[in-house]
């Protein structure tokens, strides 16, 4: 059975056109069985995921992601299924990251405690009298061991969420989690030798040219790149120097291409400053010093993420700034990019009082006095933990902003560039 832990509709050059669209026909071609959803699920809004839902071939499994509207699974899922595979009554049940999704959309999705959810469909499983259980999560990988530990009963976690893989057995669980991007697949077989007792045979399989491509599938995909057209390969501009896109710098330190993006929201919204969640830029590379066409800018910023304005108060500046350093000296898509600002971060100091010296536009943060912002959508709603944004002032609300990807473009357009590093975040020695 081919299994997927979600974050496939979004993010990529192409879901930023298609909206998912591309990867339900490429998944459904390819023959995918099952697939919980991940929080990127969601980027396009509930109603669109409820479509690109309806035209999967695939079955959906999710129990603790209610739609409001029919007090069901979103999308018609299933909360858990049992599916004969060889001689084994294997039972599966779906469990999603709730907190990002909600944030969003709270009115139309109710969340399910994930602890709960889980109680309830092992117990409906074990009822059925299933030989294996598997459960199909898009969790952090802690709550996925705080899951195992829970819950022993549970033989394999197919999961998702981390970008990275990762293989792990938590007391009688094995725990399984081959990364993002499609670089690897993980292989798991099972075979129950005795009453308790069951085999789990794992290999991660890299996704190299050595392996031949599906003919049905690889055709889906040709149709889908050439429907993007020479559109996307219009220059808008040329820069100077490289632009340093590679996570482990850019979720932990100052880049050029994140102050490059920080700078362009912040004049798209006429604000005093900004601060950009650093995942929510992609592309993972350094780009050389050359032109940058459209198909770049999406690479870049692929989310349907739009520039906000919010009016808040310095010691809420300083509250968000604190919290992006917090995972430090791990990298991490809260680390902030900034602009209009400078400060200094010592990271040996305990989370929550790592910032120092912040400035804005050279004069020292006042934490009392009312400074205009521009973040990111999906920071106002919560996202990347950013909750001290919650009940600000809005200047510029989420429906009326523009798309990151837009203010980047024009931010750029009919000017060759050369962004530098220039000391806005700078880490005590």
């Amino acid at each position: 059975m081919l299994l997927l832990a979600g974050d496939f509709l979004s993010s990529s050059v192409a879901s930023a056109v298609f909206k998912g669209e591309q990867m339900i026909a490429a998944l459904n071609a390819a023959g995918v069985d099952m697939a919980t959803l991940g929080n990127h699920e969601f980027d396009f809004g509930v109603d669109h995921l409820i479509g690109r839902m309806a035209e999967a071939k695939f079955q959906w499994i999710v129990s603790n992601l209610i739609d409001t509207t029919t007090g069901l699974p979103i999308g018609g899922a299933a909360p858990r299924v049992v599916r004969t595979v060889g001689p084994l009554k294997v039972g599966f049940f779906g469990l999603s990251e709730a907190s990002e999704v909600t944030a969003r959309d709270g009115t139309r999705l109710r969340a399910i405690d994930f602890r709960e959810a889980a109680a309830t469909q092992l117990a409906a499983l074990k009822s059925e009298g299933v030989d294996l259980i598997v459960a199909l999560t898009h969790l952090s990988f802690a709550e996925d061991r705080e899951l195992a530990e829970r819950f022993p009963e549970i033989d394999v976690i197919v999961g998702g969420h981390e970008h990275f893989p990762i293989a792990a057995v938590e007391g009688r669980t094995l725990i399984s989690k081959s990364g993002t991007e499609a670089r690897f697949v993980a292989r798991i077989d099972l075979a129950r030798r005795a009453p308790g007792n069951v085999e789990r045979f794992y290999e991660l399989i890299p996704i190299t040219d050595a392996l031949a491509d599906d003919p049905g599938t690889a055709a889906v995909v040709a149709s889908y790149e050439s429907k993007l057209g020479s559109e996307l390969e219009v220059v808008v501009t040329r820069t100077g120097v490289p632009l340093d896109g590679e996570e482990v710098r850019l979720r932990a330190s100052e880049t050029n291409l994140g102050n490059l993006v920080a700078d362009a929201i912040r004049a798209e919204a006429a604000a005093e400053i900004a601060i950009v969640n650093s995942g929510g830029i992609r592309g993972n590379r350094i780009h050389a010093a050359g032109p940058l066409t459209k198909r770049y800018l999406l690479e870049l910023l692929p989310f349907i993420n739009v520039v906000c304005k919010l009016a808040v108060p310095g010691r809420v500046v300083l509250d968000a700034l604190n919290h992006g350093v917090s995972r430090l000296p791990a990298a991490d898509g809260r680390f902030p990019q900034v602009s209009g600002m400078t400060l200094r971060v010592d990271g040996r100091a305990p989370p929550g009082s790592r910032v120092q010296e912040v400035r804005v536009n050279g004069e020292p943060l006042d934490l009392d006095r009312v400074y205009t912002i521009a973040i990111p959508d999906f920071m106002v709603t919560g996202g990347d933990g950013y909750g001290m944004f919650a009940g600000q002032r809005v200047l510029i609300e989420p429906d009326s902003g523009t798309l990151m990807v837009t203010a980047l473009e024009k931010h750029i357009s009919g000017r060759e560039i050369a962004p530098a590093v220039d000391g806005r975040i700078l880490m005590a020695k």
